[in-house]
C-alpha cells in the first residue's frame, strides 16, 4: 500500500449531538486515562480558615481619612510583610493522642517528629511516610511498658521529649518519675538512667533523682550530656554512656522560709554563652528563684542568683536562651514574663502580663526563634503569641485552637515551621509553602493516597510495633491453631500443616538474657562457680607467697615435738577402780 493511499483512510468518529448524555461514556484517548493531582489546589486546602491574623504594627500610626492613596498602600504592605514573616499561613492537623499534648520535638533535619502526651505515650511521626490522607504515626511507645500482657504495667505522664540538637539518633525522654531515659529514634530505649537512694540526706552522695524529674535538655554541643530537674532540689548532668551514676550533681540550697533548704525545680535550659566560649545552665525553682551557672564547671556555687524572680510557690515552666547566649526569657506562673541580661543577671529588664496555663498544664513552654528575632508561646484562649525580642509586644496574634490553651510551641530553624501541641489532644504544623521547606509541605505535596482497608490502623496495625502484627510470626513464638477440626494428614482436616515451632512456657519466658546479666550485674559470673573449687584454685599460690604470715616467715621457730617411749602408753592415764 502506497503512501498516498494511506492518507485517504479516516477514522469514524461516533455521531452524537452535543447534549446526548452518551458523551459521557465514551474515551476522549486510547490507554489508561491517568488522574493527576492538583498540587497547588491540594496545598490551598491546607490554609487556615482566619479572618485576618492580628499583625501589630511596631507603632501607633494615625490615619488621616483625606490622606493619599499612595500612604495607604504603604501600610497594606507593611501589614502583608509583618504577617508573611512568619510561617502561619498554612497548618498540617494531626490526631494521634489521646490526651492533651505536653511536648513536640523534631530531629535537626527536620525528617522525624516526636510528641509527648498526659496518656504516657510517645508518637513518632515519619513526614517521608505520610501523605494528606494518611497523617498518622508509624509508632506508638510507652517508655514504661515492659510487656503487654503484664497488669501490673505503670504508665507515668511524658513531661518532656526531645531530640539531641547535634545528632538525631536519639531523644531524650522525662516521664513524672525518677528515671529519665533515652531512646532511639524508633522508640526503642538506650540508657535508663539509675533511681538514687531516698533515705539519704545529703544529696550530693546519691546517684541519681530520689523525687519526680519535671524536665531536661541537651548540652548544645556535646551530644553525650544531658541534663534534668527533679523535685530534690537538684540538677543532675548525666553521660549517656553511663547510667549507673550522675557525672555531676548540682544541689540548689533554697533561701525561702520555712523550705528547709529544698525546693522543686521547675524548668532547665543549657545554651551557647554571649562570649562563644563557656556555655550557660539556666533554671528556675518553685520558691520563685532563678539561677544560672557556669555550662561546663565547676558547679560548687551558681555565678548569679536571683531571689523571688517569679512569685514564689507558682510554677515557672517556660524558660529560653537566645542564640547568642544574652538573653533569657522566662514565663512564670504568676501570669508574667520576664526578660533578662545575662551580663547583668539582677533586675528583669521588660515584663508584660501574659495568663499563665502552669497551674493545669506545668510543662507550658517559650521559645526563642531561631534566629532569635521573636519570641513565641501559647496562652489560655489556644491563640499562638509571637514576642518581639526587645519589647515582649506581640508583633503577630493567631488563633490556633480557639478556647482550649495551647500547652507547647516550637520553631524548627531548618524547615521553617512550628509546631504547637494542645489541650485537645491535637499537634498543628504551621507553615508557609513559599518560606517552609519539607516537613509538612512536602507532605501536602504528594498525591493522596487511595483508600483502603489496611489505611485503618484499628483493624490492620500494632501501634506498639508499627506494622501488621497478624502477618509476621516471631521466632519461638506459638503458632495460633486453626478454629474447629484438627490440622492437614492423614485423616485429618482440610487445613494446611504448619511448621512446628517451639512453644514459650512460663518458666523460658521469665528466664533473663544472660547477655543482659553479664554485662550490667557485676560479679554474675560467680552465680555458677563452685565455691570450694573457686578458694582451692588459690592454695598453691598460698603457700608459696603467703599474704599476711610473709613478714614472720624468716624468724618461725622450728616446732620440738617430745620422743614417745616405747612403755608409755599412747593414750591418757586411765583412772584406777575403787574397788
Amino acid at each position: 500500500m502506497s503512501d498516498s493511499d494511506s492518507d485517504d483512510y479516516l477514522v469514524e468518529q461516533p455521531q452524537l449531538a452535543p447534549d446526548d448524555p452518551m458523551r459521557a461514556y465514551v474515551p476522549l484517548s486510547f490507554g489508561t486515562a491517568s488522574k493527576e493531582t492538583n498540587m497547588a489546589a491540594q496545598i490551598e486546602r491546607a490554609r487556615r480558615q482566619v479572618e485576618t491574623p492580628a499583625a501589630l504594627k511596631k507603632g501607633d500610626r494615625k490615619k488621616d481619612n483625606d490622606s493619599d492613596n499612595d500612604s495607604d498602600d504603604d501600610d497594606d504592605e507593611d501589614s502583608e510583610d509583618e504577617s508573611d514573616r512568619f510561617p502561619v499561613s498554612h497548618e498540617l492537623i494531626l490526631k494521634t493522642h489521646e490526651r492533651a499534648v505536653t511536648s513536640v520535638s523534631l530531629d535537626p533535619a527536620g525528617g522525624r517528629l516526636l510528641t509527648g502526651s498526659l496518656d504516657g505515650t510517645v508518637k513518632l511521626h515519619d513526614f517521608s511516610a505520610m501523605t494528606p490522607t494518611t497523617l498518622r504515626a508509624f509508632r506508638s511507645v510507652d517508655p514504661w511498658e515492659s510487656k503487654k500482657s503484664s497488669a501490673t504495667t505503670d504508665s507515668h505522664p511524658i513531661q518532656r521529649a526531645e531530640f539531641c540538637p547535634t545528632s538525631g539518633s536519639h531523644f531524650l525522654c522525662v516521664t513524672a518519675h525518677p528515671q529519665a531515659k533515652i531512646m532511639s529514634r524508633d522508640g526503642d530505649i538506650l540508657t535508663e538512667f539509675i533511681k538514687g537512694d531516698m533515705y539519704l540526706r545529703d544529696m550530693h552522695n546519691t546517684k541519681g533523682h530520689v523525687g519526680e524529674i519535671a524536665t531536661g535538655t541537651w548540652h548544645p554541643s556535646d551530644p553525650n550530656l544531658c541534663v534534668t530537674a527533679g523535685s530534690d532540689s537538684t540538677l543532675r548532668i548525666w553521660d549517656v554512656n553511663n547510667k549507673r551514676s550522675q557525672k555531676e550533681v548540682i544541689v540548689f540550697k533554697s533561701k525561702a522560709a520555712g523550705s528547709a533548704g529544698r525546693t522543686r525545680m521547675t524548668s532547665v535550659v543549657w545554651g551557647a554563652s554571649a562570649q562563644g566560649s563557656n556555655p550557660v545552665l539556666v533554671a528556675a525553682a518553685l520558691d520563685g528563684s532563678l539561677v544560672m551557672y557556669s555550662g561546663n564547671g565547676p558547679f560548687t556555687r551558681p555565678s548569679a542568683e536571683i531571689r523571688e524572680a517569679h512569685k514564689p510557690d507558682t510554677w515557672t515552666g517556660g524558660i529560653d536562651i537566645s542564640a547568642d547566649g544574652r538573653m533569657v526569657v522566662t514565663r512564670g506562673g504568676d501570669g508574667l514574663i520576664k526578660l533578662w541580661d545575662t551580663r547583668k543577671f539582677r533586675e528583669p529588664l521588660v515584663k508584660v502580663e501574659h495568663p499563665s496555663t502552669s497551674d493545669r498544664y506545668p510543662m507550658t513552654n517559650i521559645r526563642y526563634s531561631p534566629d532569635s528575632r521573636s519570641i513565641i508561646t501559647g496562652s489560655a484562649s489556644g491563640h499562638l503569641h509571637v514576642l518581639n525580642p526587645g519589647n515582649l509586644r506581640p508583633e503577630l496574634v493567631t488563633p490556633i485552637t480557639p478556647g482550649i490553651p495551647l500547652v507547647v510551641v516550637d520553631w524548627h530553624p531548618k524547615l521553617n515551621q512550628i509546631i504547637t501541641g494542645s489541650a485537645n489532644a491535637e499537634t498543628r504544623i504551621l507553615f508557609n509553602p513559599e518560606n517552609s521547606f519539607r516537613g509538612a509541605v512536602e507532605v501536602m505535596s504528594r498525591a493522596p493516597k487511595k483508600r483502603h482497608i489496611d489505611d485503618d490502623p484499628n483493624l490492620t496495625m500494632d501501634s506498639s510495633l508499627g506494622l501488621s502484627a497478624d502477618s509476621i510470626i516471631t521466632p519461638g513464638a506459638s503458632v495460633p491453631k486453626p478454629k474447629g477440626g484438627k490440622r492437614g494428614g492423614a485423616g485429618g482436616g482440610g487445613g494446611t500443616r504448619g511448621p512446628q515451632v517451639q512453644q514459650i512456657t512460663p518458666f523460658m519466658r521469665s528466664q533473663p538474657d544472660e547477655k543482659h546479666i553479664s554485662e550490667n550485674i557485676p560479679l554474675s559470673r560467680m552465680l555458677h562457680e563452685d565455691p570450694r573449687e573457686a578458694l582451692l584454685k588459690y592454695a598453691e599460690v598460698a603457700n608459696k607467697d603467703p599474704m599476711f604470715t610473709k613478714a614472720w616467715k624468716e624468724t618461725q621457730p622450728v616446732t620440738q615435738y617430745a620422743d614417745v617411749s616405747e612403755g608409755e602408753e599412747e593414750g591418757p592415764d586411765k583412772k584406777k577402780v575403787k574397788r
